[in-house]
């Protein structure tokens, strides 16, 4: 790495347990990727917020050659297991190894076509504006139009449910052609 990792504790004091395991996560990135540049992990300690209750946030940032960033920045909501740091950090630190295994493969040229439909979680619905958000096992947030999802509909979906999307590339980012709604609720 050309710089020293940056690890900011935000609403706590620095802990130099927790320090040891994001540098030890960090490590293992470097050591199975090897061409980061710079890195920055963000712990956000749990507060009493309504939104996310007790839950701990943690946002990586990490740098790479010819100016490509790959960034895990939205903790899964309505999930008790982020009250818990060391599962928080491995859920951000997995999502991050994903990314950036998409990234150096486009980086080498080669493109990740998904099979098949994907597992999300719907995060948002605008019922009045017609579509919603869904957020992707990788942590990236997915537009959804109410004329995508598949019966029983779209009136028929809340935050908390989990869905199969086939993603595609919108005018705006990406966004799920297909949605269906599954018969599971997330935990919490």
């Amino acid at each position: 790495m050309e710089t020293a990792p940056q690890i900011d504790f935000q609403g706590m004091e620095p802990s130099d347990a927790f320090r040891e395991r994001i540098l030890s996560h960090i490590a293992r990135l470097e050591e199975r990727f090897g061409r980061l540049t710079s890195c920055r992990v963000a712990v956000k300690a749990p507060g009493g917020r309504h939104k996310t209750g007790g839950l701990f946030d943690i946002r990586i940032y990490l740098s790479l050659p010819d100016e490509r960033a790959v960034s895990v920045e939205r903790t899964p909501h309505m999930d008790e297991r982020f009250q818990h740091f060391e599962f928080a950090l491995n859920d951000a630190f997995a999502r991050a190894e994903r990314q950036l295994q998409d990234e150096v493969s486009r980086m080498r040229g080669k493109i990740k076509h998904h099979a098949g439909p994907t597992v999300g979680l719907v995060t948002q619905v605008m019922r009045e504006d017609g579509f919603g958000f869904i957020e992707s096992a990788d942590g990236r947030e997915i537009y959804f139009h109410h004329n995508s999802v598949a019966e029983p509909g779209f009136d028929s979906l809340n935050p908390g449910d989990r869905v199969n999307f086939a993603e595609e590339e919108g005018e705006k980012g990406p966004q799920a052609s297909r949605v269906t709604p599954l018969a599971e609720r997330a935990p919490g």
